[in-house]
């Protein structure tokens, strides 16, 4: 028997949800699962960060959308890493504090792990991002990761991507039609359940009672379906996280071929920080901070000091928000994606990260059978791991920072806001460095490479000098080190500018060329 799924709101979630499950569920055959998604037209999409991370790329390619599509309809540029203004330490002590974390993994040729050979100084006083590999050269140079020969999601460089949040949504939106996806513009009024606790029904202020076997919260931080009237709890992480609130803002480049950045800035703040993402023809720029440290009006006073002049008579957006998440995200015949199950200050975009892993997951644990039980338990257990290990990484940004100038700093650094899980990695951590056994593929969004870009980067100490005479390769490592620095200038004489890219797509796509090289 067929089964029917209703999905409660739309934006980038909702859309990516119904696109996924269409794929993966068949939607547009007799014997797959009947999607209908209601979106209202009154409520508008809430893009804060406009930034992803690596694994969209699958997602894209998974839903079946063409990539030039994405850079034309989705205005996308492409990410290659995070560089980091100002974290280590005070600026008025070291204003040209910065570290990169980048998407690539190391660019050696061997098998052999360069770490501990950095760590004891191999790569003389380089960075562990650039002695490792050839981004941040490239994406110093505003280069992008591909050439327009190189196949769709494919390039020997990793990236991400940044977009028009709306036209994602209406991208994929098209897409998820395309695949058996019915659309109903509606606005839900009221929610009925059964004798068992299970949602019976929504009514629709003018579909009237719309009813399904499985039904989809993604109503924002509202959360009317999984919150409202189911109950789930929220769990409050603003203890630990202590951001809030951000003023948000869009700037015209300053010249039509400006160079476009391959990376997000993120510049620590006072009491927060700023974002500075590219796209075709403006700038998106930000101003995440803590309320308990810092008025709204002060916050927009910062960001358009961090602007300059192009601020000037430009309107901003504020938002609010608070760092949590629903331990309970599928309860009974109900799942929230998305908002309203939780959300993370955007500092490594992981905001449809999360919507992407629980669509996934949910195709996977589809109750055909209907019961519910079995596959809420071990989603919710996943879920529920995988936000606390985010939580945690990105505590790890402001735990290791020496910044000392501000109260927001001070308090950052203070061993009670930070997890138990987190100050006993990194005990360990201080005498070998993160690796695969601290990762769990099946929970974990960053894996040990992007741990051990963050620590060296924000000059984490870790001694491994009782492990040294058991390292039998310092010259093969020195070497290799060599050979990195050598396919960095190599990279970045191949790559076209950002730019360049961007509007070669745009007028013609990507022409992948037989037997490219990925």
């Amino acid at each position: 028997m067929s089964k029917s799924v209703l999905i409660v709101g739309g934006g980038t979630a909702g859309w990516i949800t119904a696109a996924y499950m269409a794929r993966m569920l068949a939607a547009d055959t007799p014997g797959g699962v009947s999607i209908t998604l209601v979106e209202s037209d009154e409520i508008g999409i809430l893009g804060v960060g406009e930034g992803t991370f690596p694994i969209i790329r699958k997602t894209m390619e998974r839903i079946g959308l063409d990539e030039s599509d994405l850079i034309r309809e989705a205005e996308a540029t492409f990410k290659q890493g995070i560089r980091f203004n100002n974290w280590k330490h005070n600026p008025a002590d070291n204003p040209d504090d910065t570290y990169f974390h980048p998407f690539q993994v190391c660019s050696q040729h061997t098998d052999m792990d360069l770490l501990p050979y950095w760590l004891l100084g191999v790569a003389g006083d380089t960075s562990w991002a650039e002695a490792c590999t050839v981004q941040e050269r490239a994406v110093n140079a505003s280069l992008a990761p591909k050439l327009i020969t190189h196949p769709n999601y494919k390039a020997p460089l990793n990236y991400a991507y940044h977009f028009d949040a709306g036209k994602l949504a209406q991208l994929v939106r098209r897409r998820a039609m395309e695949m058996g996806v019915k659309r109903l513009i509606d606005t839900i009024d009221a929610v009925k359940l059964d004798d068992q606790g299970a949602i019976a029904s929504v009514q629709g202020r003018s579909h009237g009672e719309l009813s399904a076997d499985l039904y989809i919260d993604c109503t924002g931080f509202r959360a009317r379906l999984i919150g409202e009237t189911l109950g789930s709890e929220f769990t409050s992480y603003k203890d630990q996280l202590f951001c809030d609130r951000a003023v948000a803002m869009q700037v015209p480049y300053t010249q039509p071929d400006a160079p476009i950045p391959s990376c997000t800035y993120a510049t620590a703040k006072d009491a927060g920080w700023t974002w500075d993402i590219g796209l075709h023809d403006r700038r998106g720029l930000g101003y995440v901070y803590s309320s308990r440290h810092c008025s709204d009006d002060e916050a927009a006073d910062t960001l358009r000091r961090h602007i300059g002049s192009q601020a000037n008579d430009l309107p901003c957006r504020q938002l609010s928000f608070e760092a949590g998440f629903r331990k309970i995200q599928w309860h009974k015949n109900c799942v929230g994606i998305g908002l309203s199950v939780g959300f993370i200050e955007p500092l490594e975009a992981t905001g449809i990260s999360f919507a992407e892993v629980a669509a996934l997951m949910l195709c996977n644990l589809f109750p055909w059978s209907g019961d519910t039980e079995r596959s809420a338990k071990q989603f919710n257990d996943a879920m529920t791991k995988r936000f606390e290990h985010v939580i945690d990484f990105i505590k790890l940004h402001y735990y290791l920072s020496r910044r000392d100038d501000t109260a927001f700093w001070r308090d950052n650094r203070d061993p009670a806001t930070a997890s138990d899980y987190l100050k006993g990695k990194l005990e360990q951590w201080r005498h070998r460095p993160p690796s695969f056994l601290d990762i769990d593929a099946s929970h974990d969004i960053f894996d040990e490479n992007s741990w051990q870009y963050i620590l060296y980067g924000m000059d984490f100490k870790t001694d491994i000098s009782g492990r040294s005479g058991a390292l039998r390769f310092y010259q093969d490592a020195k070497r290799e080190f060599e050979s990195i620095r050598q396919q960095s200038y190599n990279a970045t004489s191949a790559v076209p500018t950002h730019r360049d890219l961007i509007r070669e797509v745009v007028a013609n796509g990507f022409r992948p060329s037989t037997g490219m090289r990925q």
